[in-house]
C-alpha cells in the first residue's frame, strides 16, 4: 500500500518565518512563563468549579426537580470545561514539563466526564492531530452510518436530510461515547491510520474502573444520599443532552465547516502542500485572539494555534493567533477565520452540502496507509 507524506515545498518558509517570531515571544519576551502560570490558575480555578458543583447536590436543598436537574446540569458544564482547559493540555504534555504530573492531570480530570483517557489521547494525538480531514488517517471522521463528514465517504439517500437530524444525533453525543465509543473503540482493529493496535491488559481494566467509578460518583452515590433514583436517572440525561450540545457546537465547526479543506493524495501518496500549511487549510478559528474565549474555552476556539503548537499552553494561543494570521496574509496562506455563530451556521451548510452532492470528492474511502507519518511529523517544540 502506498503511504501517504506531506510535501515540502514554495510553503514552507511561512512556517520558519512565523516560528523565529513565536519563539522571540516565548522566550525572549518571557510569554510562556507567564502563560503558565495562567493556566495553573485556570487550573484550580475549573477544580474548584466543578468540586463545588458535584458538593452543591447535598449542600443545596433541592425543593424541586428543576433546581436539582439544573445542578447536574452545571456538573456537566463545569466538567467539559475543566477537560477544555487542565485536560486537554495535559493530553498534549503542555501542562508541564514533568511527563508523569501531565500523565495524572490528564488521566483524573479527563476520566472524571466517564470517558476514556487513554482511548481518546490515542486517536487525538497519532491520529487526527498527524492528518486532520484526511479521509482515512484521521479518527475524527471515520466514516460512519449516522453523518458524511468527508467528502471522499460514500453518500447514502437518508443523509440528505443530515442537516436536520444532526441535532438529535450531537443530543446524545456525551452519553454514546460513555456507554458505546469507548468499548467500540477498544476491541476496533483498525481506527483510520491506527492499524491492528493491541491495548495492554491494564487498559482494559483502567477503562470498566473508571465507567464504574463514573456510575458510583454520578448516579449511585446521590440515590444513596436520597435522591430519587428516577430522578437521578433523568437529570443525568439532562445534563449529557446539555453538555453534548455545549461539546459539539464550540468544537466540531473548528474542522467540519464550509471553509475547511478535505485534502486528498495525488498518485504517488503525496498530499497537497506541507505539515504547517495543512493545518491551516483544515482549520478554522472564531474570535481566536479573545482571552475571554480562551479563558472559557481552552484554546479551541484558537485552532490554528492548536495544531501549529499543541505543545505549547493553550494560555499561549491568543497572542501566537494574530501572528499566525499576520504570517498567512505575508506568504499568501488561505486561513480560516469566522465569528463563532457563523462559524457555526457554517458547520450546517457544510452537512447539507455533504448530504446531497459530491461535488467535492469521490465515494471511495482512501486505503493508502499513513501510519508511517506519525513519527516522521513530528510537532513542534519550544
Amino acid at each position: 500500500m502506498e503511504k501517504i507524506k506531506f510535501q515540502y515545498g514554495s510553503s514552507s518558509p511561512f512556517f520558519r518565518s512565523l516560528n523565529k517570531e513565536v519563539h522571540e515571544m516565548m522566550i525572549i519576551k518571557g510569554l510562556l512563563q507567564k502563560a503558565r502560570k495562567i493556566l495553573y490558575m485556570k487550573t484550580l480555578f475549573y477544580i474548584l468549579l466543578f468540586g463545588s458543583a458535584y458538593v452543591s447536590l447535598y449542600f443545596i436543598d433541592h425543593r424541586s426537580f428543576f433546581s436539582f436537574a439544573l445542578n447536574y446540569i452545571l456538573i456537566g458544564l463545569f466538567g467539559i470545561l475543566l477537560a477544555f482547559n487542565v485536560s486537554h493540555d495535559a493530553c498534549h504534555g503542555s501542562f508541564s514539563r514533568n511527563k508523569k504530573l501531565n500523565y495524572w492531570m490528564y488521566h483524573l480530570t479527563f476520566n472524571l466526564q466517564g470517558t476514556s483517557a487513554y482511548l481518546w489521547q490515542l486517536r487525538h494525538n497519532a491520529s487526527h492531530h498527524v492528518f486532520p480531514n484526511v479521509d482515512g488517517c484521521d479518527a475524527d471522521i471515520d466514516n460512519n452510518p449516522f453523518l458524511r463528514l468527508s467528502p471522499q465517504h460514500p453518500l447514502k439517500s437518508y443523509q440528505r436530510y443530515q442537516h436536520i437530524y444532526a441535532i438529535v444525533v450531537y443530543c446524545i453525543y456525551s452519553l454514546h461515547w460513555f456507554l458505546f465509543k469507548d468499548l467500540f473503540y477498544l476491541f476496533k482493529k483498525k481506527v483510520a491510520n491506527l492499524q491492528n493496535k493491541k491495548h495492554a491488559a491494564k487498559e482494559f481494566v483502567l477503562l470498566f474502573f473508571w465507567k464504574a467509578a463514573y456510575i458510583v460518583f454520578i448516579i449511585v452515590i446521590p440515590t444513596i444520599y436520597g435522591y430519587q433514583f428516577g430522578d437521578v436517572l433523568l437529570a443525568f440525561i439532562l445534563m449529557h443532552v446539555c453538555l453534548s450540545l455545549f461539546f459539539i457546537h464550540v468544537l466540531i465547526a473548528t474542522h467540519l465547516c464550509m471553509e475547511t479543506q478535505f485534502p486528498q493524495t495525488d498518485e504517488n501518496g503525496n498530499l497537497p502542500g506541507d505539515y504547517y500549511t495543512h493545518q491551516l487549510a483544515t482549520s478554522l478559528d472564531y474570535a481566536p485572539a479573545n482571552k475571554i474565549y480562551n479563558w472559557f474555552l481552552g484554546g479551541f476556539n484558537s485552532h490554528a494555534a492548536h495544531h501549529l503548537y499543541p505543545k505549547l499552553p493553550h494560555t499561549t494561543y491568543p497572542e501566537i493567533s494574530v501572528l499566525i494570521e499576520k504570517k498567512a496574509m505575508e506568504f499568501d496562506i488561505p486561513y480560516n477565520k469566522l465569528g463563532i455563530i457563523d462559524a457555526i451556521r457554517s458547520h450546517y451548510r457544510f452537512l447539507k452540502v455533504m448530504g446531497n452532492s459530491v461535488d467535492k470528492g469521490n465515494n471511495e474511502i482512501s486505503e493508502t496507509n499513513c501510519m508511517s507519518q506519525v513519527k516522521k511529523n513530528v510537532v513542534p517544540n519550544l
